[in-house]
């Protein structure tokens, strides 16, 4: 079954929620969450067993044609999405009973799954330029749900960097297509010959890498990112781990991967310029982590320093890389999530939102920080854990014929990792460890809602790290498969 056709069951039935008049919350929720598991079950059976083909929505010209198909990426990317947005939905339903325009909320929430996935089956750059914009249009009220005055910054912020990493996208977009051989589907290996203009294709190659990579936060655009944490939890989840800073490390792999020729870029200040980008990003979100006080703001840098290490893989424009980025990918995303369930739970059971609050507070929140431990704890690369595999797979992939800047961006992943254990450990041991500021009367940990997605998220890290060798060989597999 055509994923595209899949994607509209939310776009449409998430459309249609805002019309029907909902008599109580709890039928809303049981109608959002069916179109989400029915949505996630089809796409699932789509990628499993990888039916399907190629469908064009429309076409201006015969170089700028909206058409999808899935291929190994995109597969990948599709399973992602489908397998994590049921529980963030569930997760969701909990955390909003006590904020306003619920109705509203979960319209775009679920519109926003279906836009993600029409962006995974993107078939050329085109489309996925089409999609790459609509996820932004669509999710920006998410960001502004609060309706204050910081929202309002945090909307203004996300719509301004992204609008302007779209701008530097369109050029390359313009520049690839003009160049392209024959068709413009994506294939590996790029769309255009290295034989054509080197200059153009490297100038090309940087606009793509840095204007979608403003999704993923690439420095010095990684401030939008940590101001858009002010949204509710269930949004800054999907920000930060499902489907927002994932489209934009998916929409660089297309670049660099399956639009521009390797051999044109390979070694020269194009390759250098993006890798040192990247390399500064990982280290930049790790530092502002480390200082950062708030917990989900600590958590929002943490996630740039994580995507930093994607496109720091996917710079190195080697098997070895692209493979350990999307690994790094499906991983960070498990992780990310759970430590977001967690820290969402914290601030709406407790009141609590900075680091010095935690003290002792594991106590009254058993579930929360169990889980909030296993997860830093692979973030932080603690073996055999699943985070920690795919940041040595990232590291060995650089220091595989290393050039200058790949020793810079592997000396940096390195001092991540360490910062990493300070900004996730002085959360955990104080929770467990330390008297509590202040007294809290009874337990205070999560509803049961939010036990089974963030428990679920935690049973999926553990299967990731059990098989995480397996599910390498499976990503290995994938590239360049139709």
């Amino acid at each position: 079954m055509y994923i595209a056709l899949i994607a509209l069951i939310p776009v449409i039935g998430g459309g249609l929620a805002k019309a029907f008049k909902f008599k109580t919350d709890r039928a809303r929720n049981i109608y959002i969450e069916t179109l989400t598991v029915l949505t996630s079950a089809l796409v699932l059976i789509s990628v499993i067993s990888g039916r399907g083909g190629e469908v064009s929505l429309f076409c201006l010209n015969d170089v700028f044609v909206c058409s999808f198909g899935l291929d190994g990426p995109g597969k990948l990317f599709a399973f992602l999405i489908a397998l994590l947005w049921p529980f963030a939905s569930l997760y969701g339903f909990e955390y909003m009973e006590h904020e306003e325009r619920r109705g509203n909320f979960f319209v775009f929430y679920t519109m926003a799954y279906g836009v993600a996935l029409m962006l995974s089956a993107a078939r050329n750059l085109f489309t996925l330029y089409i999609f790459y914009e609509l996820l932004t249009v669509i999710t920006l009220p998410l960001v502004e749900h609060g309706q204050n005055k910081e929202a309002y910054r945090a909307g203004r912020a996300y719509l301004l960097y992204l609008i302007g990493g779209a701008g530097l996208g369109f050029a390359a977009l313009i520049i690839a297509h003009g160049l392209a051989d024959s068709g413009t589907a994506f294939r590996l290996g790029g769309i255009v010959s290295g034989d054509k203009n080197v200059t153009l294709i490297r100038i090309a190659f940087m606009l793509g890498f840095v204007g979608f990579g403003v999704k993923a936060a690439v420095f010095p655009l990684s401030r939008w990112l940590p101001k858009a944490s002010c949204a509710p939890t269930p949004v800054t989840a999907l920000l930060h781990a499902v489907a927002v800073v994932n489209a934009g490390v998916y929409s660089v792999m297309r670049v660099c991967y399956y639009v521009f020729p390797k051999d044109a870029v390979y070694g020269s200040y194009a390759q250098y310029t993006v890798m040192l980008l990247s390399a500064a990003t990982v280290a930049y979100g790790a530092v502002r982590a480390f200082r950062e006080s708030h917990l989900k703001r600590r958590l929002a840098w943490s996630t740039v320093s994580n995507l930093g290490y994607m496109l720091f893989a996917l710079s190195l424009l080697t098997d070895k890389g692209i493979n350990a980025a999307l690994s790094h990918m499906l991983f960070h995303s498990a992780m990310k999530i759970a430590l977001f369930f967690c820290a969402g739970a914290i601030m709406v059971k407790s009141g609590k939102t900075d680091i010095h609050e935690m003290r002792g507070l594991a106590h009254r929140m058993p579930a929360a920080f169990a889980v909030f431990a296993l997860a830093g704890a692979a973030l932080t690369g603690v073996p055999p854990l699943c985070g920690f595999t795919s940041k040595y797979l990232i590291i060995t992939a650089a220091l595989e014929n290393p050039s200058w800047a790949q020793i810079i961006g592997a000396v940096s992943l390195i001092v991540s990792a360490i910062l990493t254990a300070f900004y996730i450990f002085t959360v955990i041991v104080p929770a467990y460890f330390a008297p509590a500021n202040d007294e809290v009367s009874a337990r205070c940990d999560m509803g049961i809602r939010m036990k089974i997605s963030s428990i679920a998220v935690c049973a999926m890290i553990l299967a990731l790290s059990v098989f995480s060798n397996k599910i390498y060989e499976i990503i290995s597999a994938l590239q360049g498969s139709l």
